[in-house]
């Protein structure tokens, strides 16, 4: 193995391990709900229940990442994170939160979710 394809490797396993805490840990936050997360529902505009079945969808997603038979399923799930993430980012934008709210969520897009889908093409896995 070259030692690009190593760097690779690792840089995958990193990001691919962080996005998978990242969507099970929002998911659990979810699912275990809380005051807070209501409201933050209430002041994006949406109700409870979108919030469930986007917790359960992200936990199937982390699933699809490491499994290895279908790797179709695992494209899915990388543009299933790409789209939840990016609707996160512009439902703050929409109501008006300030930049702090939203562009955390876009730099984690872009680094976790593409970084790994990029190390995970350049691996031809």
């Amino acid at each position: 193995m070259s030692k690009r394809n190593k760097a690779y490797k690792i840089a995958y396993y990193i990001l691919t391990v962080l996005l998978s805490a990242l969507m099970l840990f929002s998911a659990y936050g979810s699912l275990k709900g809380g005051a807070d997360v209501e409201a933050m529902m209430t002041h994006l505009g949406y109700p409870m229940y979108v919030l469930t079945m986007l917790s359960y969808l992200k936990i199937l997603g982390v699933v699809a990442l490491w499994q290895t038979k279908f790797p179709n399923l695992r494209e899915w799930a990388y543009a299933g994170f790409f789209f939840d993430m990016l609707g996160a980012g512009i439902s703050f934008m929409a109501v008006g939160d300030p930049a702090s709210a939203y562009l955390p969520i876009f730099v984690m897009t872009i680094v976790l979710v593409l970084g790994s889908y990029v190390c995970m093409r350049k691996l031809k896995m």
